[in-house]
């Protein structure tokens, strides 16, 4: 059983993870199982050139990003669970948890994060009754949102990034992880709102 489970490992999969790893010091996520489905062959940033993202150098590339960000997670937060070459295929809602099924694999997890691309060819099952049109796109690119209120989808169910809504741009979709992340650390912490900072030692 996972705390949190997430589905896509692009920005906004990836920033989410990222920000869950980087508050393993606190007592309320110490004990907490987290996971990461890094499939990711259909992610935008796979043709991506990042030229206008603040504290990225130019010319750096999206699929050097996809591949970097999992290095990140694996040598700050080895805690995380990296779970390579499997893709969500089904979702269901029991009573206290989510099973989420994937081409080799079962899982449940108290809360799922669904951070996969907004196209219309989505193909995990369980999901169809929250597909609308994308607000945030023109209607001929047949985009499509999962329909959710702040990124909640329904209890314990997140989705982030252009699925959630947000337009196709690196440092939105970056931002919506991250938003969702201190979301679920501020459940954990009772509450009680939660952002997590680095800083330099003195």
């Amino acid at each position: 059983m996972f705390d949190v489970l997430i589905i896509g490992a692009g920005a906004a999969g990836m920033s989410c993870a990222l920000v869950l790893g980087s508050a393993k010091d606190r007592s309320y996520v110490k004990s907490k199982r987290i996971a990461i489905i890094t499939h990711q062959k259909t992610s935008h940033l796979q043709t991506a050139l990042l030229n206008n993202v603040l504290g990225v150098s130019p010319g750096t590339t999206g699929a050097s990003i996809l591949k970097s960000g999992k290095k990140q997670l694996n040598n700050l937060y080895p805690h995380i669970s990296q779970i390579k070459n499997e893709k969500a295929s089904n979702i269901n809602n029991l009573e206290n948890c989510f099973e989420v099924t994937t081409n080799k694999n079962s899982y449940k997890s108290k809360i799922v994060v669904i951070a996969v691309g907004y196209t219309d060819l989505i193909s995990i099952n369980g999901l169809e009754n929250y597909i609308e049109a994308h607000p945030r796109t023109d209607k001929d690119k047949n985009k499509i949102w999962l329909k959710n209120v702040d990124h909640l989808i329904t209890k314990n169910l997140y989705v982030v990034g252009t699925l959630a809504g947000w337009r196709s741009q690196f440092a939105i979709a970056s931002g919506s992880g991250a938003h969702v992340a201190t979301d679920i650390l501020t459940l954990w912490n009772d509450g009680k709102h939660t952002k997590v900072h680095d800083k330099i030692s003195s």
